[in-house]
């Protein structure tokens, strides 16, 4: 919610307000324009995270809510996911992006990666498929940094690591969905996708403060598609009825695996993390 206050002078018309989960149970929908997004303030997975576009439909997701967030309270630590309260803001038309980046002694920011977050359909908010190539970082990388720059500026950050996530519409203006420092390289390994496919080492970037040759690392690297496919359990049991994932028979379905990085799904509801290259 600071960030959606600190960033309000840039979207001076983007609607957002802060929910208690208390209060969730008994909220009307009837004045918040819609669709609208809803989702925990500190959150993980895209857990607790839904698409509202009716109030009929507001109902019944306010039941899903509550249930899922039951499911998964103890899972994670509260610094990672806390759903005390949530955030209900517009919903940004446009493609999704995922960008791993830090912010130098001066402020100015580095780009060390930009991923492309597919979904199955306008309702999917999953976090399961996120791609990275050649066409993908030269064409957003300039309206990026750009957008990033001015995020430096009104948070006057300075050494400061971040994964960022966020929508460009059709016009090509950058919309913001979340800068999390936490996320920068860590669990959801967008990180280790910056190293196996343009062999960067954001650690490294930022503790040593290096900046990518962008126009070095990406000149062989036309035609080539590098994705994380996030092998969470949607399959409808729960983990203790399931005996086994046949991992081996997974990777058979892509052309060049990298790294397969199993789970223990019977404590994380995910199988595996899976880093690919693709034609």
């Amino acid at each position: 919610m600071k960030f959606r206050k600190m960033v309000k002078p840039l979207f001076p018309n983007f609607y957002f307000k802060s929910v208690p989960l208390a209060e969730l149970a008994t909220l009307s929908s009837h004045n918040i324009p819609k669709p609208f997004i809803i989702k925990p303030a500190i959150g993980f997975f895209s857990m607790g995270v839904h698409k509202v576009d009716s109030d009929e439909e507001w109902i019944a997701i306010r039941e899903t809510i509550a249930l899922e967030i039951e499911e998964v309270k103890d899972l994670y630590p509260k610094e990672v996911m806390d759903a005390t309260n949530f955030i209900i803001e517009d919903c940004i038309e446009g493609d999704e992006f995922a960008i791993d980046c830090y912010f130098n002694g001066e402020g100015k920011p580095v780009v060390l990666n930009i991923l492309e977050h597919i979904f199955g359909s306008g309702k999917d908010v999953s976090d399961r498929v996120y791609l990275t190539s050649k066409e993908i970082v030269e064409k957003n990388i300039a309206r990026i940094e750009t957008f990033l720059t001015n995020v430096s500026r009104l948070a006057q950050l300075r050494n400061f690591p971040a994964h960022i996530e966020i929508r460009i519409d059709k016009s090509g203006t950058v919309y913001p969905i979340e800068v999390n420092p936490m996320r920068f390289g860590g669990w959801c390994s967008t990180g280790d996708l910056a190293f196996h496919a343009y062999g960067i080492n954001e650690y490294e970037c930022f503790f040593e403060q290096k900046v990518p040759d962008w126009d070095s690392i990406l000149k062989d690297k036309a035609g080539k598609v590098y994705s994380i496919v996030i092998l969470d359990n949607n399959s409808g049991y729960p983990a203790s009825d399931i005996a086994s994932f046949d991992y081996d028979k997974l990777l058979t379905h892509f052309e060049k695996p990298l790294e397969l990085r199993k789970i223990d799904y019977s404590k994380y509801p995910v199988f595996a993390f899976l880093f690919a290259e693709t034609k």
